[in-house]
């Protein structure tokens, strides 16, 4: 789900866009002026910015130049105003597009669509080939880094080339000989408390209760496999 956020100092015209664009299944975020669009920001993974020019406190323009500070988020400038100066003023603040009010709904709808997919493919929600994610675990395979619901976690390679292999087969149970093949190239004898060692030192950085995982599991007699967290 996309998050949109509408900022407008109209509550009409917040209202109205709410209605056109949530029923496309995004979820709405509003402000009225511009130092609330970045407080709202500040809180909250926002996708695009649909953002009125004129407003007080802090208008559009300002509000896109900070919001650019930190977001490349696409940013769509709303104007009651069509004068080619001031689509120049807000596409040069930083704005990826323009709509004159009063507008059309359905070109809203589709003006949304077109800078959210390009956001996808080209943009700041392009991921990493390298970046795996498994709940609140994340991998970065190329960096040799691990976050924990945002956190980075410190492992030995060892641990990390053993959580790179359940990260990269969520749910499917490894033996301790499977896992130890895998990460040692090596014949797996003596392989069971080698493993269990490894694993009790991934609990411990990984799981709030070592004793209760949520991610490492022992399924009884087969081995061990990862879970999503919940």
């Amino acid at each position: 789900m996309y998050n949109l956020l509408i900022c407008d100092d109209d509550r009409d015209i917040r209202n109205a866009l709410k209605i056109y664009l949530s029923g496309e299944g995004y979820r709405i975020f509003e402000a009225e002026n511009g130092a609330e669009a970045l407080e709202v920001i500040s809180k909250n993974e926002i996708h695009l910015i649909l953002m009125d020019i004129m407003m007080p406190k802090m208008d559009g323009v300002s509000a896109t130049a900070k919001i650019r500070e930190n977001s490349n988020a696409p940013v769509i400038f709303l104007s009651a105003k069509s004068e080619d100066s001031d689509k120049i003023l807000g596409l040069t603040a930083g704005a990826d597009d323009y709509i004159t009010k009063p507008f059309n709904p359905l070109e809203v709808i589709a003006r949304v669509k077109a800078q959210l997919r390009r956001y996808a493919y080209f943009g700041g929600m392009e991921k990493k080939e390298d970046v795996i994610t498994v709940g609140g675990i994340e991998l970065d395979d190329e960096g040799k880094t691990v976050l924990l619901n945002g956190e980075p976690i410190s492992l030995t390679p060892t641990e990390f080339d053993i959580l790179r292999l359940f990260v990269k087969n969520p749910g499917k149970v490894f033996s301790s000989k499977e896992i130890y093949s895998a990460v040692w190239n090596n014949d797996p004898l003596g392989a069971e408390g080698t493993i269990a060692v490894h694993i009790r030192h991934l609990r411990e950085k990984l799981e709030i209760d070592p004793a209760n995982p949520r991610y490492l599991k022992v399924v009884w007699g087969k081995g061990y496999k990862l879970e999503g967290g919940k």
